[in-house]
């Protein structure tokens, strides 16, 4: 009897959905200076969180982040294990939440980004790095070939300080410690003591004052007979140095795009300063029970304590 031979084609497997991309301006975004890939990544983290924490940083950059989306594609765990586990995560500092104002053409709009770094982080370190889209560019996982050593360069001349030659335009501080002589004879400096002089003299234009300025607190109230004029300039340019006064930003140019940061908590999207959600959190998430006011029993006072506040009703009743 003929055998009969089957032969089955094998089904090609079935290609996995891609995973949910967030709208233009949210979702996953990649840190910088991350360490390449292991299979040692995550190791210390409990399993739930290390299995998120695995599938997170594989997606792409823009995939969704919020919890509805993780938990969709995660079978093992549901919303509230994924936000459990996003909150443990942001505390070890794998993540943090932060809300972007950004917007083009006089439109601008808040949207949230989660800044992933497979390289854990401390606090410190999330708080100084200015977390904007031009900063997160997305990293290779692979390791870069390590770069050749560079070959020794030949020694530079060893070429004594000098000042800059005599055709070089000299400095507005130069200029303005040379002309004290001609506003007051008692100041007359030498070209060697301007020299001198300069860098004190360039501090103060370092602090945004201009050459009037600074002549008039050298000249002014100046005794009747100056036996130094070079020690005199010294000992004012050294104590009515004038305070440091921050420059305030100038205004983005029209049509600028507009990128502000403000950090949120990662569990309930509550915004602040980096300082007041340390690990990611604010305080109710942190400390839930902080808050908790202490439950007072409350009932219906018993018969002892009726009898009890009767008397002395009645002994207040008695007294004259």
């Amino acid at each position: 009897m003929a055998t009969e031979h089957l032969n089955f084609a094998l089904r090609a497997p079935a290609a996995s959905c891609p995973y949910p991309m967030a709208k233009p301006g949210y979702g996953k975004r990649s840190m910088p200076d991350q360490l390449p890939r292991t299979a040692d990544d995550f190791a210390l983290l409990p399993a739930r969180e290390r299995y998120i924490a695995g599938f997170i940083d594989q997606l792409p950059d823009g995939a969704s982040m919020d919890v509805k989306s993780l938990a969709k594609q995660l079978p093992l765990y549901g919303q509230q294990a994924v936000g459990s586990a996003l909150k443990a995560l942001a505390t070890a500092g794998y993540l943090r939440r932060v809300r972007c104002l950004v917007g083009e053409q006089g439109q601008v709009r808040w949207v949230s980004r989660t800044f992933w770094s497979r390289t854990a982080r401390d606090n410190e370190w999330w708080a100084a790095t200015e977390v904007t889209p031009a900063a997160t560019a997305a990293q290779p996982c692979a390791p870069a070939e390590p770069p050749s050593p560079p070959e020794p360069a030949p020694a530079a001349p060893v070429v004594p300080p000098q000042r800059a030659a005599a055709s070089a335009e000299p400095s507005p501080a130069y200029l303005a410690l040379a002309r004290l002589g001609r506003i007051d004879s008692r100041l007359t400096l030498s070209a060697a003591d301007c020299a001198v002089l300069e860098a004190l003299a360039a501090a103060w234009f370092d602090r945004g004052v201009d050459a009037d300025y600074l002549t008039q607190a050298l000249t002014a109230g100046l005794p009747a007979r100056v036996g130094s004029p070079v020690g005199f300039v010294r000992r004012r340019l050294t104590d009515k140095l004038p305070a440091h006064v921050p420059t305030a930003p100038a205004p983005p140019a029209p049509g600028t795009p507009v990128h502000r940061v403000m950090l949120e908590c990662t569990k309930c999207g509550t915004p602040g300063r980096p300082e007041a959600l340390p690990d990611g959190l604010c305080r109710p998430c942190r400390l839930p029970d902080a808050d908790a006011a202490p439950e007072v029993p409350v009932g219906r006072p018993s018969e002892e304590d009726v009898r009890t506040f009767a008397a002395g009703l009645r002994d207040l009743l008695k007294s004259p």
